[in-house]
């Protein structure tokens, strides 16, 4: 679970970045804390920020992103984390989403903790008082009037990051002015439901990516297998089969053809035999009549 917390000062947000600690095992990153374990690790980051911060300059966006990377890669990071103090401004939540990105991680959501401002002036106002009549001691950040000059600031670096993140559906907005177990109640209502989608859509994506894993597997088997124990086989056997049809298919018209010229062959011979009895048979016919007829002129001759 990776998430940013954002709100106002005095809204809660240290209160819920620890219950959400506990709750899902996270870590909390606070800037702060990296940039102080990372010059006294003396990190190339941190050695950095050490010079920039030993001048009395403001730490770069791309020295905190640096750091940031850094941290979230060691082991207890593995579950996910809460940004406390980052990012401040749109710059650096684009640097972040650049950072996640790269290392192929998502931020799962940004949780504001709206509430009203002249509500928790009245409530700084109210312990101020309340730790005066007990005569402890005042911090000197905790006063209306530093109260109203962080809430300016938030209102002009913090707020358009609301914005940010709600263009890319990423913001989720409770009402900072309920009881802390209220708030904690519907941040884990929240939760819950994108941890639940989340896990629907993987099992979704896992079943896909199971299918087409089972498709690919089986197409390869069968382009294998085919070629070598079937289809070559009954490749062949078609062809054969296909060549023995052709052949007796042409022979059928040659056979027909030498039948009929026997059949005409014969039919002609028949012709031919009969016209020659025909001529034979006329020949002697006008013999015989020839001869008759040479008969009877010998037989007048004679008489004369």
């Amino acid at each position: 679970m990776r998430l940013i917390l954002l709100g106002p000062p005095g809204s809660g947000k240290g209160t819920q970045a620890q219950r959400l600690v506990q709750r899902y095992g996270i870590i909390q990153l606070s800037t702060g804390d990296m940039l102080r374990a990372a010059v006294a690790a003396q990190t190339p980051v941190g050695l950095r920020a050490k010079d920039i911060m030993a001048s009395g300059g403001l730490v770069p966006d791309e020295v905190v992103v640096g750091i940031i990377s850094d941290r979230i890669d060691q082991p207890d990071a593995k579950n996910g984390f809460i940004l406390d103090g980052f990012p401040r401004t749109v710059p650096q939540a684009e640097a972040l989403d650049e950072l996640l990105k790269k290392k192929h991680l998502k931020l799962d959501a940004v949780i504001e903790l709206r509430v009203n401002e002249s509500a928790l002036l009245e409530r700084v106002e109210t312990r101020v008082a309340q730790m005066r009549e007990r005569g402890e001691e005042i911090r000197v950040d905790d006063t209306p009037e530093v109260l109203t000059n962080r809430l300016a600031s938030y209102r002009a670096l913090t707020e358009p990051l609301i914005h940010y993140y709600s263009e890319r559906r990423k913001l989720l907005t409770v009402d900072g002015m309920m009881t802390i177990e209220a708030v904690t109640g519907e941040i884990d209502r929240i939760l819950s439901a994108i941890g639940a989608v989340e896990a629907k859509a993987a099992k979704k994506a896992g079943a896909a990516k199971r299918t087409a894993k089972g498709a690919k597997t089986g197409a390869k088997t069968g382009a294998k297998t085919a070629p070598k124990k079937a289809t070559k086989p009954a490749a062949r056997k078609a062809s054969k089969s296909a060549g023995r049809s052709a052949r007796k298919a042409a022979k059928a018209p040659r056979k027909g053809v030498k039948a009929a010229g026997k059949a005409g062959k014969r039919a002609a011979g028949s012709a031919r035999k009969a016209a020659r009895k025909a001529s034979a048979g006329s020949r002697a016919r006008s013999a015989g009549k020839a001869k008759k007829a040479a008969k009877k002129v010998t037989k007048r001759r004679a008489k004369a």
